[in-house]
């Protein structure tokens, strides 16, 4: 799904957490995914960086890294696999219908269309597998199939979204660009749009127009 093979369609770009899904999935996963005495243990340790959080002392961009590593490491790939397919498919059952159908749209008319979000790898793979969409989000480190707690790559927000984007479809290629977020986070990505909509503001969602076949 690149935009050298198939020129001139529109780009239809969605945050996850917050747009297409109205929650959290990533706190979701760690609930569904961990046992309750995994997660109250590895909490204790994070604890501090939490309350940071929600006391707006610590930037999200910074505490879903922390967070991660802080449940997940050492943890085996094999024991949450699945977990992770389920969770995927249970969140594709509980997108914001509006959205979706927004999304469906775009589909109908051939755009190319990505999910674009901070949250990681581990289950997006699978919904964006269900959507039939690309995926652009926080890469996560195996090593021997364990997850070391670390990123492969910057959490996936703010300027960090708009540099994947550019660095992975040529925009001046689509006839226009539609992006849907919903905070501060997806202003960059919104930014490189012909039609941005931000969830919570604006009322009106895009027109999605066919895209115009040069002679």
């Amino acid at each position: 799904m690149h935009a050298k093979s198939q020129k001139y369609k529109n780009l239809a770009l969605f945050d996850f957490d917050g747009t297409l899904y109205e929650h959290d999935s990533f706190t979701g996963f760690i609930f569904y995914s961990l046992s309750k005495r995994h997660i109250l243990k590895r909490g204790l340790i994070t604890l501090p960086w939490i309350m940071a959080y929600y006391l707006k002392l610590y930037p999200a961009h910074k505490m879903r890294p922390r967070l991660f590593k802080g449940m997940f490491k050492s943890v085996a790939q094999h024991q949450i696999k699945e977990k992770a397919e389920s969770y995927a498919a249970q969140l594709v059952q509980a997108l914001n219908p509006e959205l979706l159908n927004q999304l469906q749209k775009h589909q109908a008319h051939g755009d190319d269309i990505v999910l674009v979000s901070a949250s990681i790898n581990i289950y997006l793979e699978a919904v964006c597998e269900l959507l039939n969409i690309d995926l652009i989000c926080s890469q996560v480190a195996l090593e021997n199939s364990i997850f070391s707690g670390e990123y492969l790559t910057a959490d996936c927000s703010l300027y960090e979204k708009k540099q994947q984007i550019i660095k992975r479809y040529d925009l001046e290629q689509y006839n226009a660009i539609y992006a849907y977020g919903n905070s501060y986070e997806d202003e960059p990505m919104l930014n490189l749009a012909t039609y941005p909509y931000m969830v919570g503001t604006d009322q009106v969602l895009p027109e999605v127009t066919l895209y115009k076949k040069l002679a």
